[in-house]
């Protein structure tokens, strides 16, 4: 058995301690936000905070994040209060969607680190990828909550 904090509450997933973070979250937890895109890390639609950095959950192994905060795009917040969220609406950032909530975590943590990116900063840390090519609609977003 494995436990870890989850969104703010402690988890135990029961499983084997080698799968992958993201199948412990959404098949263990039954929290769907994080998506399964590539497997490899490379994409990022799987992208939810570890001990509040960026991390892809499908090249993690569940037991390597013992005692550790997990946080995914449902613990962001509750009701669509965070800023990332309420300027993706705003700029009207998804497209098909699927890749968002791994984009916004990956904003999140951007904006922990850099509270006012510049557009190169933005481009340099944000790795997700679009298959809707949304990024300038996803930079604005991200200045626009970088402003509230």
């Amino acid at each position: 058995m494995v436990t870890f904090e989850l969104n703010g509450k402690p988890y135990s997933f029961d499983g084997d301690a080698m799968t992958p973070l993201l199948w412990a979250i959404r098949e263990g937890a039954g929290l769907t936000g994080s998506k399964f895109g590539c497997g490899v890390g490379a994409c990022g639609a799987c992208t939810v905070h570890l001990n509040g950095e960026a991390v892809r959950s499908c090249i993690i192994a569940v037991g390597n994040v013992a005692d550790m905060k997990v946080t995914t795009i449902e613990g962001l917040s509750d009701d669509l209060g965070h800023p990332l969220q309420k300027a993706w609406i705003a700029e009207d950032v998804p497209q098909c969607g699927y890749c968002q909530s791994g984009m916004i975590m990956s904003a999140a943590a951007l904006l922990s680190q850099i509270p006012a990116p510049s557009d190169e900063q933005i481009d340099e840390y944000m790795t997700n990828l679009c298959r809707c090519a949304t990024y300038q609609r996803i930079r604005k977003a991200i200045h626009t909550a970088a402003k509230n």
